[in-house]
């Protein structure tokens, strides 16, 4: 722009009044080094300069824009083509024949600097979308962290025996090799290899990648164990019953790749528009160069074509869609930082427009809408407890302190809360009963801690409380008599309540999509002021229950992030994953939520309407700007005014609209209030 300054100047002896006026209040602010430049070797030199972006840093809008033209269909890369082509091929002409317009009474005036400057503005705001899609996801990795690369084959006779299970050797071999009935070997802390069933042992096994629940389960001989999840206490024995493509993860990616596939992508705003701009320009431009022609080569008068192009070159040249191309690239570009900045990363600006439309959050309870993490939410004494509540969380402490157990974490995590337990007890014979508890020796005394099955019969004195129904209940038994209980439960986020509630006032209606049983998921939903539950859902009824969400005609959004929650998370119109989800879970998800804050939500939703508020806003603008510069530029006002528009001032003006459009897109910096 400043190198296309002194050939703004040297055009401003045209005749054209305000041109002119223009032209004498800013001499004084040009550098008088700048002006002394020579006109023609600067043309050639910003005439390189166009050529090298438009080759080198812009290639694919001209190609994109030509693949629309062969299906013909036009876009936002025809309008930004059209309009930086026109704008290039009467700057060459003038370029190369400066001496033939002026024989027409024509200025050569180049735009150039518009030509770049639409380019850059546009590559920008791509470049910054396309740095927050990839900052969040990274390809489809999250399946092949889930299933180890091996598994230890065993070796047993035709008929084995519980001894042959203990006793049989074993081979670490690639998964690839295992096939089904083979027998494998799983050990304590190990991921379980591929769906199988069984034959022996007894473990305590996290399911939450398939459930979505915290608490582990008990998984014993004769029970099916699924592939990925994790053996967390006990030894297995197992036999494959599925692998490769019939596993269960692989058909949660298949669940996955569909519901990615079958969401079809939205056409943007500004696409909209220009498929019926771009015609609309092209035949004014047409029009007014039929009827230019006939004005200047009928009625005795002979000027030739040169002048009719010149103005058809000017109207093309003031529809070049600055404003529009800028109107949603801009407004998507400051909502997507001011999003990062708030803690919300943005895969788009389509991602932006879904979410602004949305009427129905579905949530997913564990991870989400809860912390994930059991802990103790009470503690409670035996009627005829012979130890004292310090001795008793002592003891726990100090056993539960051997185990990396997540139940045995939130006991020994609540004793040290309380900082009132004396030094922990010498453990002896401490043993890990799989899938049920610990047992050892602490001052003479027999102490277990564990689940119902260490009890001998129902303890009516340990009864669970109903305000704690959903609550898994810790046993601590000394000498087979029960002494207390814990009772373990997943904390609600505190940022939920409120969350909902700004939810709602956004007239959008929240539902609870959960793996977990219904006495564990309607306590937190009620908590959060969340009313319709759907519990005990597989990853296959949590997607279709969005599918029948959208059939019934809701626009829906879905927050997850596990990977059971995946594929509703694709299938949703707009995805949230939590920042503790999985590499899937973000996969999936539109939208990455960097801090645990669920109040990010309702933020979301609210910048969305704002931002596609703004588009809308700056779209209407630039067509506003073309409504009235079009004409003028066609020269409606010449048969009785005998004006007819400066291209520089038409370049001016273009400028003027893509700035307003600027200015109004950085309103989005300011976040909008709850």
């Amino acid at each position: 722009m400043t190198l296309s300054m002194p050939l703004m100047m040297l055009q401003s002896d045209t005749g054209d009044t305000l041109l002119s006026a223009i032209a004498s209040l800013m001499a004084p602010l040009m550098p008088h080094l700048l002006m002394q430049l020579p006109a023609q070797p600067l043309r050639w030199f910003l005439c390189a300069l166009s050529v090298g972006t438009m080759l080198f840093a812009a290639p694919e809008i001209y190609t994109a824009a030509w693949r629309a033209a062969c299906h013909r269909a036009t876009n936002m890369n025809t309008l930004v083509a059209l309009g930086t082509l026109a704008a290039f091929a009467s700057s060459l002409a003038a370029t190369i024949a400066p001496g033939n317009f002026a024989s027409h009474g024509i200025t050569a005036d180049v735009y150039y600097e518009a030509v770049i400057l639409i380019l850059a503005f546009l590559l920008t705001g791509r470049w910054l979308e396309s740095r927050a899609r990839n900052r969040a996801t990274q390809a489809l990795r999250g399946f092949a962290k889930l299933q180890p690369s091996d598994a230890r084959l065993l070796t047993l006779p035709h008929k084995p025996s519980v001894a042959d299970y203990a006793s049989a050797s074993e081979t670490l071999l690639p998964l690839d090799a295992i096939e089904v009935g083979d027998v494998i070997r799983v050990l304590a802390g190990d991921q379980i290899p591929l769906d199988g069933l069984i034959l022996h042992g007894c473990s305590s096994i996290d399911e939450s990648m398939l459930t979505g629940e915290p608490l582990p389960v008990t998984r014993a001989t004769g029970d099916r164990v699924s592939g990925g999840t994790i053996n967390l206490d006990g030894v297995l024995v197992v036999r494959a019953t599925a692998i490769g493509t019939a596993s269960t993860l692989a058909q949660m990616q298949r669940l996955l790749d569909q519901a990615q596939s079958s969401r079809a992508p939205m056409q943007g705003l500004a696409d909209r528009a220009s498929a019926i701009f771009v015609p609309t320009v092209l035949g004014l431009a047409a029009i007014t160069f039929i009827a230019w022609s006939i004005a200047g080569n009928t009625m005795h008068h002979h000027e030739g074509y040169s002048r009719a192009f010149a103005i058809a070159i000017a109207v093309l040249i003031i529809a070049c869609p600055c404003a529009m191309g800028l109107a949603v690239p801009a407004a998507v570009t400051v909502s997507l930082g001011r999003a990062a900045q708030a803690g919300l990363l943005i895969k788009g600006g389509e991602a932006l427009e879904r979410l602004s439309a949305i009427d129905t959050l579905a949530l997913d309870k564990t991870g989400t809408l809860t912390l994930g993490r059991p802990k103790i939410a009470a503690f409670a004494l035996a009627q005829h407890s012979t130890l004292d509540e310090r001795t008793v969380l002592s003891y726990a402490a100090a056993l539960e302190g051997l185990s990396t157990h997540p139940l045995a974490q939130a006991v020994v995590a609540y004793a040290e809360q309380r900082n009132d337990r004396p030094v922990a007890p010498h453990i002896e014979n401490p043993r890990v009963l799989p899938g049920i508890g610990l047992t050892a020796e602490i001052a003479g005394h027999a102490l277990a801690i564990g689940n119902a099955s260490l009890l001998d019969r129902p303890a009516s004195e340990l009864a669970q409380p109903t305000s704690l129904a959903y609550a898994t209940p810790l046993y601590v038994i000394l000498d087979n008599k029960p002494q207390a209980v814990f009772f373990a439960t997943d904390t609600i986020r505190p940022s939920a309540h409120e969350a909902m509630k700004q939810i709602q006032v956004l007239q959008v209606r929240p539902i609870l999509l959960t793996g977990d049983i219904e006495s564990s998921a309607v306590p937190i939903a009620a908590t959060a002021g969340i009313e319709d539950v759907r519990a005990s859902l597989l990853p296959q009824q949590k997607l279709d229950a969005i599918r029948n969400l959208q059939a019934a005609g809701h626009r829906v959004a879905m927050a997850g992030d596990g990977l059971n929650d995946a594929a509703a998370l694709a299938q949703a119109d707009a995805g949230f994953a939590m920042p503790s989800g999985t590499d899937l879970a973000r996969e999936a998800g539109d939208i990455l939520l960097l801090h645990s804050d669920l109040r990010l939500l309702p933020t979301a939703v609210r910048l969305a309407r704002r931002t596609t508020r703004v588009m809308r806003q700056n779209l209407a603008w630039a067509l506003i700007y073309n409504i009235i510069g079009l004409p003028i530029a066609a020269g409606v006002l010449y048969p009785r005014f005998h004006v007819l528009l400066s291209p520089v001032l038409a370049s001016a003006a273009m400028a003027l609209s893509s700035v307003s459009v600027l200015a109004n897109s950085l309103r989005l910096r300011r976040l909008p209030e709850a």
